[in-house]
């Protein structure tokens, strides 16, 4: 089905016939290699592709010269020599995985358009077998037909300016999840092409940003491990638009980071290149400090005409006053749980409590034989249903045991992501996998953030060692 071509198709130029050839990683430019140093001046920007409803992110913000700053994006030379930008389908690459945007059901129908065509139809056939793909998430199949070794599924997310920050960590998952699987299934290359579709709304050069922060944040940890991400692209737009962006994010040169520090957004995402949220970051404050104490003393009455002094004056009461418990009343997560429970007054119709089977909060405690069959009622659910779906997301599970033997669950919050989850059956997979542990002490880990998709058992038993 396919053949080998003698040369390589250039970026930026004329696309050949799908399907019909394949292309080794060879034949295809590097990033560090291909001259286009006039792209950071939009020389070359399409003046047909325009966007009046989205701001273009590299000139919403002020001119400010790169003097003096530190740049974000350093030239890495070695992390630039592993990217590659590909003006094709990625299943014409010879890899070792290509990306496959699809949608939860992982139909054919949705999926990039022209692979199952080129794979033929034992990759449907597999795909059916998965039960679905969670948004954010990602699953690999073997390739079939197709040059590369894998392919691995993503589900991009919905696009809505109401919801712009949940969507863009949606997708930069998208990204890190695929890297993750390549790196979990021995893999070193992979191909990857735009995770976002025309019927879900997302604008091209956001998404795009969001694209290349994230391999670029992810070979920052990873790269002794990776050895060629490229991305693909279909179409002039997209091609302009990688062509503008790459350069910020992995500059060449000293000019190109310098330029990149004055056209960069002014948020370009965490360690992982998620989008920052201030008001859910981790706070911790210092222990307060211990009290000296002083000896005994007898107790004075003070004058009558001194006893209103006293009582106005409460600079005293200063030593036993929590300065950390004292500055909660600022703190944001305080101010949105208060918004919260506005909200949920003026919704009380609406009560997730009764809806899972737990009954009214607000109510009177439930009974000893209540909470019995209860919990009885969901462990014999979670038993005899599939919640394999929730078990790949890795929000939970068993991480070996500590020092004292006591077993260890783990708890990832970087993978957890409400949006995409269905939590009556996440709550029935915790009941199922707590229970063989909730008779004795265990002990319970949890990671917020930078959280790999690989059990940790070793790790987690020399820690508590």
């Amino acid at each position: 089905m396919y053949r080998t071509v003698a040369t390589a198709t250039t970026v930026g130029g004329l696309p050949t016939d799908s399907g019909e050839y394949v292309v080794s990683l060879d034949q295809v430019p590097r990033w560090s290699d291909t001259e286009y140093r006039s792209s950071l001046d939009y020389e070359n920007e399409d003046p047909s592709f325009s966007n009046s409803y989205f701001a273009d992110p590299l000139t919403s913000y002020s001119e400010i010269t790169g003097n003096g700053m530190i740049s974000r994006f350093p030239v890495e030379h070695e992390i630039n020599s592993k990217i590659y930008l590909w003006r094709g389908n990625p299943w014409n690459l010879e890899v070792d995985a290509v990306v496959n945007a699809t949608n939860e059901s992982m139909d054919e129908a949705h999926s990039s358009l022209g692979l199952h065509a080129a794979a033929g139809p034992g990759l449907a056939e597999e795909c059916a077998t998965l039960g679905g793909c969670r948004t954010g998430m990602a699953k690999v199949t073997n390739a079939y037909d197709l040059p590369a070794r894998r392919v691995i599924h993503t589900v991009g997310p919905k696009y809505a300016v109401k919801y712009h920050t949940a969507a863009e960590n949606a997708l930069s998952h998208c990204y890190r999840s695929c890297l993750e699987l390549l790196i979990d299934n021995g893999l070193q290359s992979i191909a990857m092409g735009c995770i976002y579709t025309d019927s879900k709304n997302y604008p091209r050069e956001p998404a795009a940003h969001v694209a290349i922060r994230t391999v670029r944040r992810f070979l920052e940890k990873q790269k002794d491990k990776i050895k060629a991400v490229v991305f693909c692209t279909t179409t002039a737009v997209d091609t302009e638009i990688y062509k503008r962006l790459l350069p910020l994010y992995f500059p060449r040169d000293k000019h190109e980071e310098e330029v990149a520090i004055s056209k960069l957004p002014a948020d370009v995402g965490d360690e992982n290149g998620e989008t920052i949220i201030d008001e859910r970051k981790i706070r911790i404050k210092p222990l307060p400090k211990k009290a000296i104490p002083r000896p005994p003393q007898a107790p004075e009455d003070p004058p009558v005409s001194d006893v209103g002094l006293v009582r106005r004056n409460s600079s005293y009461l200063d030593s036993y006053l929590d300065p950390a418990f004292m500055s909660l009343i600022k703190d944001p997560d305080q101010r949105r749980k208060e918004q919260w429970e506005k909200t949920a007054q003026a919704q009380s119709s609406w009560n997730c409590a009764r809806l899972l089977g737990f009954g009214d909060l607000g109510g009177p405690p439930l009974s000893v034989a209540e909470e019995y069959s209860l919990h009885s009622r969901y462990l014999s659910k979670a038993t005899s249903i599939n919640l394999s779906e929730i078990a790949e997301m890795k929000i939970v599970y068993r991480g070996g045991v500590d020092s004292e033997g006591r077993p260890v669950m783990v708890v990832v919050g970087a993978h957890f992501l409400l949006r995409c989850l269905d939590l009556e059956r996440f709550i029935l997979y915790v009941v199922k996998e707590f229970e063989p542990v909730i008779k004795k002490p265990y002990t319970i880990v949890y990671f917020h953030s930078a959280a790999s998709l690989q059990l940790q058992s070793m790790f987690f038993t020399q820690l508590f060692t």
